[in-house]
C-alpha cells in the first residue's frame, strides 16, 4: 500500500470518528426535540406567554449555539436544521440566544396579544396607550434585570425628545425602584431631565421580596452614568447592596416609603397624588412590580396568622411541618430554601400535574430535595381547608390531611388592573374582547 493512500484511509478515520459521533448525537437531539414539541404543542405550552425569541428560518444554518446559550432546558431545540422554538411557556426572556446566534437570525419579541392577554399594550418605546405614560420592567412582561435596565433607558429616551423647558414642572416621574425604575433615574439623570422617582417601599422592589440569598440569573449590562454591571449571577444581597452602592455614588434621589395614588391628566400634563405629596409632569413611567396585591385562595382558614403570602427569612424555619402553595418560581425557591433548613418537613402543592415554567436552576435543587426526602411533592392537589394544626388536600385520590404549622402562599398577585384601566391605560385581553365582540 502506497504512503499516499494510507495517509488517505487514516485521514477518512480520523474524520469518521468525529463526524459520525457528532451527526449520531445530533440526530438524537433532533428526536428529543421533536418529541418534546408535539408533547407541548398538545399541552398548550409551546406558544410563549412573554418575551421570547422569533427565528428567522431562512437566515438560521441550525448551528445550535441559540440551544447551547439558553440556561432555560427545552426552549430551543434544532429540528430539521434549524432552530425551533420549543417550550414557549418556559421561556422567560434572558436574550442569550440571540446574543449567541452568528448570523443574526433570532430577535426577540413579545407574545401575541392571544398568549399575552394580561399585559399591557404598548410602543416601540414601551409607551402606554396613554400618550405620555410609559411601562417598563415587570409589569410589562419584562422581569430580567437586563431587559428591565435597557427598557427604561429607551423610555427615558423617547421622553428626551419630547419635553421643552417648562417652570414648576418635572420632565418624567418614576414609579418604583426596582432595576427598570433605577435604570430610568439613572437615564433621566445622564439626560439631564427633572425626575422624580417614588418607592411604596425601599429601594430593591420584587428583589426585596426575594428569600434571602437567592441567585439572581441575569445578564452584563451598561447602566447610565454609573457604567457596566458586569455579573451574570449574583445573591439577593449582592444586588441589593449594589443599588445601593449605585445610587449613594450617583447622587439619584429615591423617594422611598411613599406610594402613588392616583394619576390625572389636566391641561396638557398629569398630576400625580402620592402618599405624601402631588407633583406636576410631562411623562409618567410605570416601573412597579406585577404581583400587586398577593392573590388569595379564598378558603377556610387563610385568615389564620400562620398563613403568609412570601417568604422573607428561611432560616426562621426550623423543625415545622410546613406548606408552599404555587407552581411558580417563587413558590419553587420558597419551598426549596425552606427544605435545605435540613430538620424542617416540607410539602409543595401545586394544582397541576407538572411544573410547566420551572427555571432549569430550579428543576435540579428541587430534585436534590425531593430525592434527599426533605420535600414532598403534591401534584394535582388544591388547598380545600386551612385548620389551625393541619391543613386538608383536595387530591385526585381523595383529600389529603398534613400536619402543619406554616402556609406559605405563593400564588402570584393581582395586577393593579383597575387602577391602570382607570387612567385609560389597555390591555391586550381589552383588544381581544373588542375583536370578539365585534
Amino acid at each position: 500500500m502506497s504512503e499516499s493512500l494510507l495517509t488517505a484511509l487514516i485521514a477518512v478515520a480520523l474524520i469518521a470518528a468525529v463526524v459520525i459521533p457528532y451527526a449520531l448525537r445530533t440526530k438524537r437531539r433532533e428526536k428529543t426535540a421533536e418529541s418534546r414539541l408535539a408533547e407541548l404543542q398538545i399541552a398548550g405550552l409551546q406558544a410563549a406567554t412573554m418575551m421570547h425569541p422569533h427565528i428567522d428560518a431562512l437566515a438560521c444554518i441550525g448551528c445550535g449555539s441559540c440551544v447551547a446559550a439558553c440556561p432555560e432546558e427545552d426552549v430551543l431545540g434544532v429540528i430539521g436544521g434549524k432552530a425551533v422554538l420549543v417550550h414557549g411557556a418556559k421561556c422567560i426572556g434572558h436574550g442569550l440566544c440571540a446574543d449567541a446566534c452568528p448570523v443574526g437570525a433570532i430577535t426577540l419579541l413579545m407574545a401575541s396579544p392571544g398568549r399575552s392577554a394580561n399585559l399591557p399594550v404598548l410602543s416601540e418605546e414601551y409607551e402606554t396607550s396613554v400618550p405620555g405614560i410609559f411601562i417598563v420592567g415587570e409589569l410589562g412582561g419584562m422581569g430580567l434585570i437586563k431587559n428591565a435596565v435597557l427598557q427604561g433607558r429607551r423610555a427615558v429616551d423617547a421622553v428626551a425628545t419630547r419635553i421643552s423647558p417648562h417652570k414648576g414642572m418635572l420632565d418624567v416621574l418614576i414609579v418604583g425602584a426596582g432595576p427598570a425604575g433605577l435604570a430610568s433615574g439613572l437615564s433621566a439623570m445622564e439626560r439631564k431631565l427633572r425626575y422624580a422617582v417614588l418607592e411604596q417601599g425601599d429601594v430593591g422592589g420584587t428583589i426585596l421580596r426575594y428569600p434571602r440569598r437567592k441567585v439572581v440569573l441575569t445578564s452584563p449590562v451598561d447602566l447610565p452614568v454609573w457604567g457596566r454591571l458586569r455579573f451574570t449571577e449574583a445573591t439577593k444581597e449582592q444586588l441589593l447592596e449594589t443599588w445601593e452602592k449605585i445610587i449613594r455614588s450617583t447622587g439619584l434621589e429615591v423617594k422611598t416609603d411613599e406610594k402613588m395614588a392616583e394619576i390625572r391628566f389636566v391641561d396638557g400634563m398629569f398630576r400625580v397624588r402620592s402618599s405624601k405629596d402631588e407633583y406636576v409632569t410631562r411623562t409618567v413611567i410605570l416601573a412597579m412590580g406585577r404581583r400587586g396585591i398577593p392573590r388569595r385562595l379564598g378558603v377556610p382558614g387563610e385568615e389564620l396568622p400562620k398563613v403568609v403570602y412570601q417568604l422573607i427569612d428561611a432560616e426562621s424555619f426550623t423543625d415545622m411541618d410546613l406548606l408552599v402553595v404555587g407552581g411558580g418560581d417563587s413558590a419553587i425557591e420558597a419551598a426549596i430554601a425552606l427544605a435545605v433548613q435540613k430538620t424542617n418537613r416540607v410539602t409543595l402543592s401545586y394544582r397541576q400535574a407538572e411544573f410547566t415554567k420551572m427555571k432549569e436552576r430550579n428543576a435540579v435543587h428541587l430534585r436534590e430535595q425531593v430525592r434527599s426526602k426533605r420535600l414532598t411533592l403534591a401534584m394535582n392537589s388544591v388547598v380545600q381547608e386551612i385548620q389551625q394544626h393541619h391543613v386538608i388536600l383536595a387530591t385526585p385520590g381523595g383529600t389529603m390531611e398534613l400536619r402543619n404549622e406554616q402556609v406559605f402562599i405563593c400564588a402570584g398577585g393581582e395586577l393593579p388592573f383597575a387602577q391602570l384601566t382607570e387612567m385609560g391605560i389597555q390591555f391586550h385581553q381589552q383588544l381581544l374582547a373588542d375583536t370578539h365582540s365585534a
